[in-house]
C-alpha cells in the first residue's frame, strides 16, 4: 500500500486520537485535516459525503480506493493491511476484536455520557451522573481484572485494542473518577502513554506538529 495516499480527518477526542496513534505505531505517512467540532464542520456537506453519520474519524486510502468511518473499522483495516497490531493468530485476533468491541459498545458510550452530563449539559442531573459514574467505574474494574495477569488488554502483545481503550480510559481525571482501586489499569495507562508513537499521535491530534 502506498502509505502517502492516506488522508485522515479527525479531532482531539478519544475516538479521534485512536487513528493518529495507530498510524504512528505502524510508521505510516499520512496527511491530516483537523475537523473543528465546535464549528460543526463534521456536519458540512463535504464531510457528510465521507461519513453520512457526521462523526470523526474518517480515513481515506486513495491507493486502494477506500473511504472508511468508525474508528474500530479503521483500526482493524490498518492492522489487517499491515499484519500488525491485530493479533498474530486467529485466537489472538478474536481476543483483539472482542476487546475492541467492548470499547465501542460499553466504554465509549458510558464514559461519553458521563462526560456530557458532567461538562456539557446545561441542566443538573444527579441521577444521570450517578448512573454513568457507577457504570464507568464498573468498566474500569472489568479492565483491571483483565490486566491482572497480562501486560496488555488482549494478551502479551500491544494491539489496536490497547489503543482504543487507552484514549478513553486516560480521561478519568477529566471525568472526576477515582481509579485508585484499579492499580493494573493505572500501570497499563502509564506504560502506554510512554510509547513514543502514542506521544506523537496525541500531539498530532492536538495539532502540535
Amino acid at each position: 500500500m502506498n502509505t502517502a495516499s492516506l488522508h485522515l480527518y479527525t479531532a482531539d477526542t478519544p475516538n479521534g486520537q485512536k487513528i493518529p496513534i495507530a498510524l504512528e505505531e505502524l510508521g505510516l505517512d499520512y496527511t491530516l485535516t483537523p475537523v473543528d467540532l465546535n464549528k460543526g464542520e463534521q456536519k458540512a456537506p463535504d464531510f457528510l459525503a465521507l461519513n453520512p453519520n457526521g462523526k470523526i474519524p474518517v480515513l481515506i486510502d486513495r491507493a486502494n480506493g477506500v473511504t472508511l468511518f468508525e474508528s474500530a473499522v479503521i483500526l482493524t483495516y490498518l492492522a489487517d493491511q499491515h499484519a500488525a497490531l491485530g493479533g498474530e493468530n486467529p485466537a489472538e485476533r478474536l481476543q483483539v476484536q472482542q476487546w475492541l468491541s467492548f470499547q465501542i459498545a460499553s466504554v465509549g458510550p458510558m464514559l461519553g455520557q458521563l462526560w456530557w452530563f458532567r461538562h456539557a449539559s446545561t441542566i443538573a442531573n444527579d441521577q444521570a451522573l450517578d448512573r454513568y459514574r457507577k457504570e464507568s467505574l464498573r468498566l474500569y474494574k472489568v479492565v483491571n481484572s483483565q490486566l491482572a495477569d497480562r501486560e496488555y488488554i488482549a494478551g502479551q502483545r500491544y494491539t489496536i485494542a490497547d489503543i482504543a481503550l487507552f484514549t478513553w480510559l486516560r480521561t478519568y481525571e477529566e471525568l472526576d473518577l477515582d481509579i485508585s482501586l484499579f492499580p493494573a489499569v493505572r500501570a497499563w495507562l502509564q506504560t502506554i502513554e510512554q510509547r513514543p508513537a502514542v506521544k506523537r499521535g496525541l500531539a498530532t491530534s492536538r495539532q502540535e506538529h
